[in-house]
């Protein structure tokens, strides 16, 4: 009989389907305002299975707790916890957003290949201006994805289906991903879309091909700064750079000396260095530059707590039978590797 603590907003379908799994004992903590929050004292020792978007402060209590589910793909803020070194598992909410940051990602591609912003000012101004920078079509270009975890694949299958070759650079070779939630005919389950792979040896011949560059990596120790000035001017002068991963894996500075002088044609930037961007920093003034807040994907979507919930039910009713965990962390990865 697991005991489970549910410490997130409620799902009322959810509840009631964790309601009528046979011998699970459920407790619901409202939860909190702000990050930090902490186990009731007489709630600590018990819990088993948590389901909250990050560890409590008192974690040292939950004493038998053998697994953390969070609601955020990001899975960055769990490294200090050490959680692989006291025995707990943790599973993250990967391919909830898979489908709006995928969207985002072709939609920023069209925006930026057609200089939909440059149209924007110019209706504005009154100004009708036919110039064939506007003309440009996305079918027939190169998209390339630095990793290719599950936005990667809902995009690359968007992206296939749109025309548009595929190309993936990662650190290990591309496989089936069954141990991930993915949403029915969505993604690419079986890692069968690209049209070219390329390995850590290759990643100039990679850069060098590309038309926009899609990072789709988490923020780890590894990945934070890895996108350096070097790696920006491989690419073709006429790629543009989307990020809608994490800020931090392109180097600021890099970036910034990227677009003033002109070695990539644009950038669209969803995650950022700063949260808020501070009103004066220079990403927000480069016209070639599409700046959104975070929101590519987000917890205010609509479809987020009928999906959410669905990975963890779908976990604890797996843990109950004794099978393998949807998008379960590797202790790599819990260590920030």
């Amino acid at each position: 009989m697991p005991n489970v603590c549910i410490h997130h907003a409620i799902y009322a379908p959810g509840l009631e389907r964790l309601r009528e799994l046979p011998n699970v004992h459920l407790t619901v903590i409202p939860p909190s305002e702000g990050d930090s929050w902490a186990l009731p004292v007489e709630e600590a020792g018990k819990v088993e299975i948590l389901f909250s978007s990050s560890a409590p402060s008192n974690l040292d209590a939950a004493k038998n707790l053998c697994l953390l589910h969070i609601d955020s793909a990001g899975y960055s803020h769990l490294f200090e916890y050490k959680l692989h070194e006291r025995g707990i598992r943790a599973c993250n909410a990967a391919g909830v957003f898979d489908i709006p940051i995928a969207e985002w990602n072709v939609a920023m591609m069209i925006n930026l290949l057609r200089d939909v912003r440059g149209m924007i000012r110019h209706q504005d101004s009154g100004i009708w201006d036919r110039d064939a920078r506007f003309q440009r079509q996305l079918r027939g270009c190169t998209v390339g994805f630095w990793g290719y975890g599950g936005l990667a694949r809902e995009t690359a299958r968007l992206c296939k289906a749109m025309g548009l070759k595929v190309h993936v650079f990662s650190r290990s070779p591309i496989k089936p991903r069954d141990d991930h939630f993915v949403l029915p005919g969505t993604g690419d389950p079986k890692g069968v879309l690209p049209d070219a792979e390329y390995g850590q040896d290759k990643k100039g011949e990679f850069l060098s091909g590309l038309d926009f560059l899609i990072i789709a990596m988490p923020l780890t120790d590894q990945t934070r700064g890895l996108v350096g000035a070097d790696d920006l001017k491989q690419l073709p002068r006429r790629a543009f750079v989307l990020n809608p991963a994490r800020g931090p894996i392109i180097q600021e500075q890099a970036l910034l000396q990227a677009l003033r002088e002109g070695w990539i044609a644009g950038a669209a930037l969803d995650t950022h260095y700063y949260y808020p961007m501070p009103v004066d920093h220079p990403l927000w003034k480069f016209p070639n530059v599409i700046m959104t807040p975070h929101i590519s994907g987000s917890t205010a979507m609509s479809e987020f707590p009928q999906r959410v919930w669905d990975i963890f039910v779908i976990n604890v009713e797996r843990w109950i039978a004794g099978r393998p965990l949807l998008n379960e962390l590797t202790p790599r990865q819990l260590a920030g590797q």
